[in-house]
């Protein structure tokens, strides 16, 4: 990513650092890029569960003090959070109210015929609770037919009644969402007026707003979960902002990362918070495809490996995959976001004993506060740091020193949980690491194997503060060709903020048969789509010639229930861009379920969503390449220190390196260990690596080169 910039580099001047700050459930990662002299400079902090805008603000401080600049200097702030996505996961979406159309009030009880798993499990499935308990769900009459045609007039009196009721109750979150508004709005917008006077303390989401596209109950959902956070991410960010205020006369420019795999600015993603549910997990993905990239690797698996949990996403091509199909926990959200498979394997992960007696890690974890045992700060819960720290594999501190580690806590706690399992303290401490190693690998196995992916054709991306830990056994698990370990790997998902372009999308509802297409129609819908965009565009400051639309369309055979994403080129929409648009998606179906329909008359093509994405580009960073070395990596040893590599083998003697000190073509063969000041990358035995000219680790067996240099 670059390297650190000594502060007397820095003088004093205009606005030139663009600050990207990630923050997560154990670190609050901070990274600045100077625009004027094109370097980079990283920090990390303890994040703040209680006030994560306290972590925020300490992060920022503590970088413009490394870098003895003012703050004066720094021209925006880009924010990754997971404020929305703890929320969800926890469960804490608080007392809602919805609103929706006469004759639908049992929606959500419906729900889905879907089962988790497939239907061998279906005997034990429980449907999660309700989002909203049906005495809080609310009718209102009036209706409007699917072309947004009005067949019965909205009842004023009867939404009336119906928002009063809510604020005489003290419900003050209410989602609204009426049959075909995806069509015409002018109910739901009725509704919300008729909100804002009677119940005017009423945070109110509405359907047409977050997510206009057909399909009831997840448009219902969505619109549900968006006011369920919106609270709490509208307080939080109006803090940063208040905040970041104070630092100087004119306004510091925020921007929060949304899970689209884009940036907005903070005033959008308070108006639609559920923009935000990927926010940190979508900056990884997007930071380490970009530096893969720069190596000249494009099929990429990314494993961002934080405090709390480990999130895998695909890149093919350089860009991460993109779905609609998302949930946060027991809560669909239909909106475009970064594919991402999330577990709970992360460094504070927690080991526990099954009822059957058996060692089970996460998903429960003891995150930044209190933390593991050994940030002595009274955990009483073993995690996978302690077992690392026990095992050798990290050193006894965080941060290049700044958080010593208590190696006897660990132990002692280690030694209870290997007493309950009948285990060696270092063998509990290897098993745990061998459960969280496969655990991680699953999370691969699912973003990959289930969507027809051969996960031997990709290179793994590790990165976080815990995700280069098990790069080994995962590389023996999985089978991949390598794995790559960008600079800083601590920080990629701040780094990951700096990288994108601001994104807005639009999306429209346009239910046809490929045979009877009209294009004129698709010509106007397109039109209307691309015109908002080009408006969010010129909102957030960019020229029109800067900006650039893309389209797309959602399409699938008739019948089917489920849609395929598909470019639609540049050009007034005729038969040709039509066609040229379903054989996009004969070929897509194929590579994602194994077969399609491309000769078969008997079954149409139907196209079902249209869609306009804005782009507005930043100017990326530009990583620097490293001095070359003579393939001699004595100069970055610091000493060696026993280190256990497996459960079932005893301490080897491994040789410690300072990556900084590391030059390109430099070749380290294990058992080593790589330390930084944000990661620790354990090199067992029969593996080796080798550093590339871009400063990145090249990880592979032994026995066959890891890569080459690019």
């Amino acid at each position: 990513m670059g390297r650190v910039m000594p502060a007397d580099e820095v003088a004093a001047g205009k606005p030139r650092l663009r600050i990207g700050i990630d923050t997560g459930g154990t670190f609050t990662d901070v990274v600045a890029f100077d625009e004027v002299t094109g370097e980079l400079t990283v920090t990390k902090t303890p994040s703040t569960p209680a006030d994560p805008a306290r972590g925020f603000m300490t992060g920022l401080a503590k970088l413009l003090g490394q870098l003895g600049a003012d703050p004066a200097e720094v021209a925006s702030v880009s924010h990754g959070t997971t404020i929305a996505t703890n929320q969800l996961l926890a469960g804490d979406i608080g007392e809602l109210g919805f609103v929706t159309t006469e004759g639908y009030e049992f929606m959500l009880e419906i729900a889905r015929q879907s089962v988790p798993d497939g239907y061998g499990n279906s005997y034990f499935w429980i449907k999660p609770d309700r989002i909203v308990p049906p005495d809080l769900v609310k009718a209102v009459a009036g209706r409007l037919d699917h072309t947004g045609a009005e067949l019965r007039p909205f009842d004023e009196a009867q939404a009336t009644d119906v928002a009063r009721w809510f604020r005489d109750r003290g419900v003050d979150t209410i989602g609204v969402c009426f049959l075909h508004s995806y069509a015409n709005p002018e109910h739901e917008e009725r509704m919300a007026r008729v909100l804002a006077r009677e119940h005017p303390d009423a945070v109110v989401s509405l359907s047409s707003r977050v997510l206009p596209e057909y399909r009831e109950y997840e448009r219902s959902m969505t619109t549900l979960v968006d006011a369920a956070v919106k609270p709490r991410v509208s307080r939080y960010l109006a803090a940063i902002a208040d905040q970041l205020a104070g630092l100087r006369a004119d306004e510091v420019p925020l921007h929060v990362m949304t899970s689209n795999g884009g940036v907005a600015t903070a005033a959008d993603v308070i108006g639609r918070p559920i923009a935000t549910v990927l926010s940190g997990p979508a900056a990884g993905a997007v930071g380490a495809a970009m530096i893969a990239g720069n190596a000249g690797i494009t099929a990429v698996l990314t494993c961002d490996g934080g405090g709390t949990s480990t999130d895998v996403a695909v890149v093919v091509g350089g860009e991460p995959a993109l779905t609609t199909e998302g949930a946060i926990g027991d809560y669909p959200s239909k909106i475009p976001m970064v594919d991402v498979v999330t577990v709970g394997a992360g460094g504070g992960s927690v080991a526990w004993v099954s009822p059957e007696g058996s060692l089970k890690v996460g998903p429960r974890s003891a995150g930044a506060d209190p933390g593991p045992l050994c940030y002595g700060k009274g955990g009483r819960d073993v995690t996978v740091t302690d077992a690392h720290l026990v095992l050798g594999r990290i050193p006894p501190h965080l941060l290049g020193g700044e958080i010593p580690l208590d190696v006897e806590a660990a132990r002692s706690g280690l030694a209870h949980l290997a007493a309950k399992l009948s285990l060696t303290e270092l063998g509990c401490a290897a098993g745990i690491c061998e459960v969280s190693a496969w655990n991680q690998a699953n999370a691969v196995r699912q973003i990959t194997v289930k969507r027809g992916l051969d996960v031997r054709d990709f290179t793994l991306v590790t990165f976080g503060g815990s995700g280069s830990l098990l790069v080994c056994p995962l590389i023996e698990i999985l089978g991949v060709r390598g794995v790559l370990v960008p600079c800083n790997p601590g920080n990629v998902s701040a780094f990951g903020l700096l990288t994108v372009d601001v994104r807005a999308d639009y999306v429209r509802t346009f239910v046809a048969r490929q045979s009877g297409l009209d294009h004129a129609a698709m010509e106007a819908a397109y039109a209307g789509l691309a015109a908002r965009a080009r408006d969010a565009l010129t909102t957030q400051g960019f020229a029109a010639e800067a900006g650039r639309l893309v389209r797309s369309a959602d399409l699938r055979y008739y019948g089917q229930a489920f849609e395929v994403r598909v470019p639609v080129a540049a050009g007034p929409m005729d038969p040709e861009l039509a066609n040229a648009a379903a054989a996009s998606f004969h070929a897509a179906h194929r590579a994602l379920y194994g077969y399609d329909f491309r000769d078969d008359p008997r079954q149409q093509v139907e196209w079902v969503n249209l869609r306009v994405t804005g782009i507005g580009p930043i100017e990326r960073p530009r990583l620097a390449a490293l001095a070359s070395g003579n393939s001699d990596p004595s100069r970055a040893v610091t000493g060696r220190r026993p280190v256990v590599f497996a459960r079932a083998a005893g301490p080897l003697d491994a040789t410690i390196y300072w990556r900084p000190l590391l030059l390109g073509g430099d070749e380290v063969t294990g058992p080593a260990v790589i330390e930084e000041y944000g990661a620790t990358i354990p090199v067992h035995p029969g593996f080796a690596v080798r550093v590339d000219r871009f400063g990145n680790l090249l990880v592979g067996p032994q026995r066959r080169h890891p890569g080459r240099d690019r």
